[in-house]
């Protein structure tokens, strides 16, 4: 169809080109914004539904997924043996797992032998608790 005989070249004179009222059609007025303007105002319920993680981030590189969230030292294992250890045969036990800690670090000095039970220790901590004739056990040993 030749441009002349288009609907649009009636419409060019007009301020509205077939869409009413000055406000409509024109720039974003109709959507509440550009882009996106007044999510955390009039568009918040769209966000929450559209972009629930609109404010989190991704990010190159995820979390450790050996992540601790409790530790202890070896100078707070007697208070810790008042609380939830327990003597077996002459051997001091503490659970540390049962206890909620995930790690035993090596810091302070052993008084007494105890058998330990935790999911990570580090080196130290396990000389330390040898040298005094302990023993530290993991979960599935």
């Amino acid at each position: 169809m030749a441009t002349r005989l288009r609907k649009t070249r009636r419409l060019r004179g007009g301020r509205n080109m077939g869409w009413g009222q000055v406000g409509q059609h024109r720039a974003s007025g109709h959507k509440g914004g550009l882009g996106i303007t007044g999510l955390m105002k009039h568009h918040y319920s769209t966000m929450l539904k559209d972009y629930p993680d609109h404010y989190g981030h991704s990010s190159t590189h995820p979390p450790h997924p050996n992540i601790t969230k409790k530790w202890t030292n070896i100078r707070e294992l007697d208070d810790l043996f008042n609380k939830f250890g327990q003597e077996e045969g002459g051997k001091k036990i503490l659970d540390l797992t049962k206890a909620g800690y995930d790690k035993l670090l090596g810091g302070g000095k052993p008084s007494v032998a105890y058998t330990i039970k935790i999911r990570q220790f580090t080196a130290a901590a396990e000389e330390k608790i040898k040298s005094v004739g302990g023993e530290v056990l993991t979960e599935n040993g």
